[in-house]
Protein backbone atom coordinates (compact mmCIF):
# COMPACT_ATOMS: atom_id res chain seq x y z
CA UNK A 1 0.00 0.00 0.00
CA UNK A 2 1.67 3.24 -1.35
CA UNK A 3 -0.33 5.35 0.85
CA UNK A 4 0.46 5.17 4.51
CA UNK A 5 -0.33 6.92 7.29
CA UNK A 6 3.17 7.86 7.98
CA UNK A 7 3.45 9.37 4.48
CA UNK A 8 0.11 10.92 4.73
CA UNK A 9 1.07 12.61 7.82
CA UNK A 10 4.31 14.11 5.73
CA UNK A 11 1.85 15.46 3.18
CA UNK A 12 -0.30 17.07 5.57
CA UNK A 13 2.75 18.22 7.17
CA UNK A 14 3.77 20.03 3.26
CA UNK A 15 0.26 21.58 2.45
CA UNK A 16 -0.58 22.41 5.97
CA UNK A 17 -0.03 25.62 8.08
CA UNK A 18 -0.14 28.85 5.81
CA UNK A 19 -0.88 29.30 2.23
CA UNK A 20 1.68 28.57 0.30
CA UNK A 21 2.59 28.64 -3.90
CA UNK A 22 1.74 24.87 -5.05
CA UNK A 23 2.33 24.17 -8.99
CA UNK A 24 1.09 21.10 -10.49
CA UNK A 25 3.36 19.78 -13.30
CA UNK A 26 1.41 17.51 -16.05
CA UNK A 27 3.84 15.29 -18.34
CA UNK A 28 4.49 16.20 -21.97
CA UNK A 29 1.73 15.35 -24.01
CA UNK A 30 -0.39 15.72 -21.47
CA UNK A 31 -3.34 12.64 -21.15
CA UNK A 32 -6.33 12.31 -19.15
CA UNK A 33 -4.54 10.75 -16.51
CA UNK A 34 -2.31 13.86 -15.65
CA UNK A 35 -5.15 16.18 -16.38
CA UNK A 36 -7.79 14.79 -14.37
CA UNK A 37 -5.19 14.03 -11.44
CA UNK A 38 -3.53 17.57 -11.32
CA UNK A 39 -6.98 18.80 -12.05
CA UNK A 40 -8.65 17.07 -8.75
CA UNK A 41 -5.69 17.29 -6.51
CA UNK A 42 -5.49 21.11 -7.48
CA UNK A 43 -9.13 21.76 -6.06
CA UNK A 44 -7.74 20.13 -2.88
CA UNK A 45 -5.25 21.94 -2.38
CA UNK A 46 -7.19 25.63 -3.64
CA UNK A 47 -9.82 24.16 -0.66
CA UNK A 48 -7.10 24.34 1.75
CA UNK A 49 -6.08 27.74 0.86
CA UNK A 50 -3.31 27.34 -1.00
CA UNK A 51 -2.28 29.03 -4.56
CA UNK A 52 -1.89 26.71 -7.30
CA UNK A 53 -0.87 26.46 -10.73
CA UNK A 54 -1.56 23.37 -13.03
CA UNK A 55 0.92 23.39 -15.87
CA UNK A 56 1.35 21.15 -18.94
CA UNK A 57 4.48 21.48 -21.10
CA UNK A 58 2.36 21.84 -24.09
CA UNK A 59 -1.10 21.21 -25.26
CA UNK A 60 -3.55 18.24 -24.20
CA UNK A 61 -5.88 16.62 -26.29
CA UNK A 62 -9.02 18.88 -27.76
CA UNK A 63 -11.10 15.69 -26.53
CA UNK A 64 -10.83 16.85 -23.09
CA UNK A 65 -11.97 20.15 -23.54
CA UNK A 66 -15.01 19.91 -22.42
CA UNK A 67 -14.07 19.12 -18.60
CA UNK A 68 -15.26 21.20 -16.05
CA UNK A 69 -12.19 22.47 -14.69
CA UNK A 70 -9.68 21.95 -17.60
CA UNK A 71 -9.65 25.96 -17.40
CA UNK A 72 -7.29 25.27 -14.82
CA UNK A 73 -4.55 23.57 -16.97
CA UNK A 74 -1.97 25.93 -18.26
CA UNK A 75 -0.07 25.30 -21.44
CA UNK A 76 4.08 26.17 -20.71
CA UNK A 77 4.30 26.50 -24.64
CA UNK A 78 2.28 29.55 -24.83
CA UNK A 79 3.41 30.79 -21.23
CA UNK A 80 4.20 34.61 -23.61
CA UNK A 81 4.48 36.44 -20.34
CA UNK A 82 6.20 34.38 -18.38
CA UNK A 83 3.38 33.78 -15.70
CA UNK A 84 3.73 29.85 -15.35
CA UNK A 85 7.17 30.58 -15.21
CA UNK A 86 7.17 33.06 -12.39
CA UNK A 87 5.03 30.31 -10.69
CA UNK A 88 7.40 27.66 -10.84
CA UNK A 89 9.99 29.94 -9.48
CA UNK A 90 8.35 31.14 -6.79
CA UNK A 91 6.72 28.16 -5.94
CA UNK A 92 6.88 26.58 -2.26
CA UNK A 93 6.15 23.07 -3.35
CA UNK A 94 6.16 21.37 -6.74
CA UNK A 95 4.07 17.83 -7.43
CA UNK A 96 4.92 15.96 -10.13
CA UNK A 97 1.65 14.17 -11.38
CA UNK A 98 1.98 11.10 -13.49
CA UNK A 99 5.60 11.39 -14.38
CA UNK A 100 9.03 10.64 -12.56
CA UNK A 101 11.66 11.93 -14.38
CA UNK A 102 11.81 15.72 -14.59
CA UNK A 103 14.33 15.95 -17.50
CA UNK A 104 11.67 14.88 -19.93
CA UNK A 105 9.03 18.10 -19.45
CA UNK A 106 11.05 19.80 -22.44
CA UNK A 107 10.79 23.31 -21.83
CA UNK A 108 9.43 23.29 -18.31
CA UNK A 109 12.40 21.21 -17.47
CA UNK A 110 15.28 23.85 -16.49
CA UNK A 111 12.66 26.24 -14.97
CA UNK A 112 11.78 23.59 -12.77
CA UNK A 113 15.06 22.44 -11.84
CA UNK A 114 16.10 26.10 -11.02
CA UNK A 115 14.11 26.08 -8.52
CA UNK A 116 16.13 24.64 -5.88
CA UNK A 117 13.89 25.35 -2.25
CA UNK A 118 10.94 24.25 -3.71
CA UNK A 119 9.63 20.80 -1.88
CA UNK A 120 8.88 18.22 -4.37
CA UNK A 121 6.33 15.31 -3.96
CA UNK A 122 5.84 12.47 -6.42
CA UNK A 123 2.45 11.34 -7.60
CA UNK A 124 3.25 8.89 -10.25
CA UNK A 125 2.72 5.02 -11.06
CA UNK A 126 5.46 4.24 -13.32
CA UNK A 127 8.21 2.46 -13.28
CA UNK A 128 11.71 3.41 -11.99
CA UNK A 129 10.85 6.20 -9.79
CA UNK A 130 13.64 8.41 -8.70
CA UNK A 131 15.63 7.32 -5.44
CA UNK A 132 15.39 10.96 -3.76
CA UNK A 133 15.40 14.28 -4.96
CA UNK A 134 11.36 13.67 -3.66
CA UNK A 135 10.26 14.67 0.21
CA UNK A 136 7.84 12.03 -0.41
CA UNK A 137 6.80 9.64 -3.10
CA UNK A 138 3.27 8.37 -3.82
CA UNK A 139 4.61 5.63 -6.28
CA UNK A 140 2.47 2.88 -6.94
CA UNK A 141 3.79 0.65 -10.52
CA UNK A 142 1.24 -1.78 -9.70
CA UNK A 143 -1.77 1.35 -9.79
CA UNK A 144 -4.40 1.25 -12.70
CA UNK A 145 -3.64 5.46 -12.71
CA UNK A 146 -1.91 8.13 -11.17
CA UNK A 147 -5.65 9.74 -10.99
CA UNK A 148 -6.56 6.57 -8.53
CA UNK A 149 -3.95 7.40 -6.29
CA UNK A 150 -5.23 10.91 -5.91
CA UNK A 151 -8.22 9.45 -5.15
CA UNK A 152 -6.97 7.24 -2.34
CA UNK A 153 -4.68 10.42 -0.86
CA UNK A 154 -8.05 12.46 -0.63
CA UNK A 155 -9.89 9.69 1.18
CA UNK A 156 -6.84 9.02 3.25
CA UNK A 157 -6.60 12.77 4.40
CA UNK A 158 -10.64 13.97 3.83
CA UNK A 159 -12.57 10.30 3.20
CA UNK A 160 -15.16 10.52 0.36
CA UNK A 161 -16.45 13.83 1.46
CA UNK A 162 -13.58 15.37 0.31
CA UNK A 163 -14.37 14.65 -3.32
CA UNK A 164 -17.05 17.02 -5.36
CA UNK A 165 -18.66 16.39 -8.38
CA UNK A 166 -15.94 18.57 -10.06
CA UNK A 167 -13.27 16.42 -8.63
CA UNK A 168 -14.83 13.12 -9.27
CA UNK A 169 -15.40 13.55 -12.86
CA UNK A 170 -11.92 14.13 -13.65
CA UNK A 171 -10.76 11.25 -11.21
CA UNK A 172 -12.99 9.32 -13.37
CA UNK A 173 -11.75 10.64 -16.71
CA UNK A 174 -8.23 10.08 -15.23
CA UNK A 175 -8.76 6.34 -14.54
CA UNK A 176 -10.92 5.45 -17.42
CA UNK A 177 -8.84 6.56 -19.93
CA UNK A 178 -5.42 5.18 -18.50
CA UNK A 179 -7.04 1.75 -18.03
CA UNK A 180 -8.77 2.03 -21.79
CA UNK A 181 -12.49 2.32 -20.40
CA UNK A 182 -11.65 -0.40 -17.78
CA UNK A 183 -10.19 -2.83 -19.88
CA UNK A 184 -6.25 -2.78 -19.56
CA UNK A 185 -4.44 -4.49 -16.37
CA UNK A 186 -3.55 -3.45 -13.06
CA UNK A 187 -7.69 -3.29 -12.16
CA UNK A 188 -8.61 -4.61 -9.03
CA UNK A 189 -12.27 -4.50 -7.32
CA UNK A 190 -10.87 -1.52 -5.17
CA UNK A 191 -10.44 0.00 -8.76
CA UNK A 192 -14.39 -0.66 -9.29
CA UNK A 193 -15.46 0.49 -6.17
CA UNK A 194 -13.64 3.67 -6.19
CA UNK A 195 -15.09 4.68 -9.89
CA UNK A 196 -18.45 3.60 -7.62
CA UNK A 197 -17.62 6.22 -5.27
CA UNK A 198 -17.35 8.88 -8.30
CA UNK A 199 -20.46 8.23 -9.71
CA UNK A 200 -22.21 8.19 -6.85
CA UNK A 201 -20.58 11.57 -6.88
CA UNK A 202 -22.28 12.51 -9.98
CA UNK A 203 -20.32 11.34 -12.38
CA UNK A 204 -22.51 10.77 -15.86
CA UNK A 205 -20.51 7.85 -17.26
CA UNK A 206 -22.42 7.84 -20.70
CA UNK A 207 -21.53 11.82 -21.20
CA UNK A 208 -18.53 11.55 -19.97
CA UNK A 209 -17.58 8.04 -22.48
CA UNK A 210 -19.09 9.92 -25.17
CA UNK A 211 -17.05 12.79 -24.77
CA UNK A 212 -13.98 11.26 -24.57
CA UNK A 213 -14.66 8.58 -27.00
CA UNK A 214 -16.75 10.28 -29.55
CA UNK A 215 -15.81 13.47 -30.05
CA UNK A 216 -12.94 13.42 -32.65
CA UNK A 217 -12.25 15.07 -36.05
CA UNK A 218 -12.97 14.18 -39.50
CA UNK A 219 -9.80 14.02 -40.18
CA UNK A 220 -8.58 11.53 -37.41
CA UNK A 221 -11.27 9.36 -38.73
CA UNK A 222 -9.91 9.40 -42.28
CA UNK A 223 -5.73 9.67 -41.14
CA UNK A 224 -6.98 6.12 -38.82
CA UNK A 225 -8.36 4.56 -42.36
CA UNK A 226 -5.12 5.61 -44.35
CA UNK A 227 -2.64 4.59 -41.17
CA UNK A 228 -4.36 0.73 -41.02
CA UNK A 229 -4.78 0.30 -44.75
CA UNK A 230 -1.71 1.86 -46.30
CA UNK A 231 0.90 2.29 -43.19
CA UNK A 232 0.58 -0.81 -41.04
CA UNK A 233 3.16 -3.19 -41.35
CA UNK A 234 2.27 -7.23 -40.27
CA UNK A 235 5.43 -9.35 -38.67
CA UNK A 236 4.09 -12.81 -37.28
CA UNK A 237 7.55 -13.99 -36.51
CA UNK A 238 7.60 -11.79 -33.89
CA UNK A 239 3.93 -11.41 -33.66
CA UNK A 240 5.05 -7.88 -34.08
CA UNK A 241 2.40 -5.05 -35.97
CA UNK A 242 4.06 -1.31 -36.61
CA UNK A 243 3.18 1.63 -38.03
CA UNK A 244 4.62 5.39 -38.84
CA UNK A 245 3.41 8.54 -39.62
CA UNK A 246 5.51 11.59 -41.04
CA UNK A 247 5.02 15.64 -40.81
CA UNK A 248 3.41 15.36 -44.43
CA UNK A 249 1.19 12.41 -44.05
CA UNK A 250 0.01 14.02 -41.12
CA UNK A 251 -0.89 17.85 -42.40
CA UNK A 252 -2.74 15.85 -45.11
CA UNK A 253 -5.35 15.16 -43.25
CA UNK A 254 -5.52 18.55 -40.95
CA UNK A 255 -3.76 16.82 -37.98
CA UNK A 256 -4.17 18.78 -34.32
CA UNK A 257 -3.26 17.28 -31.08
CA UNK A 258 -4.70 14.21 -30.01
CA UNK A 259 -5.93 13.07 -33.53
CA UNK A 260 -3.18 10.30 -32.88
CA UNK A 261 -5.06 9.11 -29.51
CA UNK A 262 -5.00 5.21 -29.13
CA UNK A 263 -3.95 4.57 -33.02
CA UNK A 264 -1.36 2.20 -31.46
CA UNK A 265 -3.51 0.30 -29.93
CA UNK A 266 -5.07 -0.85 -32.99
CA UNK A 267 -2.93 -3.34 -34.46
CA UNK A 268 -3.15 -5.30 -30.92
CA UNK A 269 -7.01 -6.61 -32.22
CA UNK A 270 -5.01 -8.90 -34.96
CA UNK A 271 -4.67 -12.14 -33.73
CA UNK A 272 -1.50 -13.24 -33.51
CA UNK A 273 -0.22 -9.74 -32.80
CA UNK A 274 1.39 -9.46 -29.11
CA UNK A 275 3.36 -6.16 -29.87
CA UNK A 276 2.38 -2.83 -31.42
CA UNK A 277 4.44 -0.36 -31.87
CA UNK A 278 3.70 3.53 -33.65
CA UNK A 279 6.78 5.53 -34.93
CA UNK A 280 5.32 9.64 -34.76
CA UNK A 281 7.15 12.31 -36.83
CA UNK A 282 7.59 15.38 -35.31
CA UNK A 283 9.47 18.50 -36.16
CA UNK A 284 12.78 17.32 -34.16
CA UNK A 285 12.53 13.32 -33.63
CA UNK A 286 10.52 10.56 -34.07
CA UNK A 287 8.08 9.67 -30.74
CA UNK A 288 7.79 5.87 -30.58
CA UNK A 289 4.68 4.66 -28.55
CA UNK A 290 4.77 0.96 -27.66
CA UNK A 291 2.39 -1.30 -26.39
CA UNK A 292 2.11 -5.33 -26.44
CA UNK A 293 -0.18 -8.16 -24.20
CA UNK A 294 0.46 -10.78 -22.32
CA UNK A 295 4.14 -11.44 -21.02
CA UNK A 296 6.22 -8.98 -23.91
CA UNK A 297 7.42 -5.97 -21.70
CA UNK A 298 7.35 -2.95 -23.80
CA UNK A 299 8.81 -0.96 -20.95
CA UNK A 300 12.40 -3.10 -21.53
CA UNK A 301 12.28 -2.48 -24.48
CA UNK A 302 11.60 1.10 -25.06
CA UNK A 303 14.26 1.75 -22.35
CA UNK A 304 17.12 -0.42 -24.08
CA UNK A 305 16.79 0.79 -27.73
CA UNK A 306 14.90 4.17 -27.79
CA UNK A 307 16.05 5.99 -24.46
CA UNK A 308 11.97 5.93 -23.08
CA UNK A 309 10.14 3.31 -20.67
CA UNK A 310 7.05 3.54 -19.14
CA UNK A 311 4.89 0.35 -18.12
CA UNK A 312 5.01 -2.96 -19.12
CA UNK A 313 2.68 -3.59 -21.75
CA UNK A 314 2.40 -0.10 -22.32
CA UNK A 315 5.44 2.20 -23.18
CA UNK A 316 7.27 5.12 -25.76
CA UNK A 317 10.37 7.05 -26.14
CA UNK A 318 12.40 8.91 -28.59
CA UNK A 319 14.34 8.31 -32.06
CA UNK A 320 16.43 10.94 -33.34
CA UNK A 321 17.47 10.03 -37.05
CA UNK A 322 15.26 10.03 -39.96
CA UNK A 323 11.83 7.80 -40.08
CA UNK A 324 13.87 5.39 -42.86
CA UNK A 325 16.44 4.81 -40.20
CA UNK A 326 14.42 4.40 -37.52
CA UNK A 327 11.65 2.10 -39.07
CA UNK A 328 15.53 -0.20 -39.88
CA UNK A 329 16.71 -0.09 -36.56
CA UNK A 330 13.16 -1.01 -35.34
CA UNK A 331 13.31 -4.55 -37.46
CA UNK A 332 17.22 -5.07 -36.78
CA UNK A 333 15.93 -4.34 -32.43
CA UNK A 334 13.31 -6.58 -33.21
CA UNK A 335 15.18 -9.66 -33.88
CA UNK A 336 17.86 -8.99 -31.11
CA UNK A 337 15.27 -8.40 -28.44
CA UNK A 338 12.66 -11.72 -29.52
CA UNK A 339 15.89 -13.71 -30.71
CA UNK A 340 17.47 -13.33 -27.57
Amino acid sequence: MVVTEEKLNRLREIIGGAPKKIALLCHTNPDGDTIGAALAWRSYLERLGHATCCIAPNRYPYFLEWMTDIGHIGVFKDDADGRMARFIDEADVIFCMDFNQINRLDRVTDTVTANTTAVRVLVDHHLHPPVDGYAVQFSDTHACSTSYIVYQLLVGLGGTDAIDEAMAESLYVGIMTDTGNFSFSNLSSDVFRAAAVLIDKGVNVPYVNSAVYNNFSEGRMRLLGYMLNDKMVTDYEFGVAYVSLTEEEMRRFDFTQGDSEGFVNYPLSIRGIRMSAMFSQTKHSIRVSLRSRGDVDVNVFARRYFEGGGHRNAAGGRSYVSMEETLAHFRAYLREYFGA
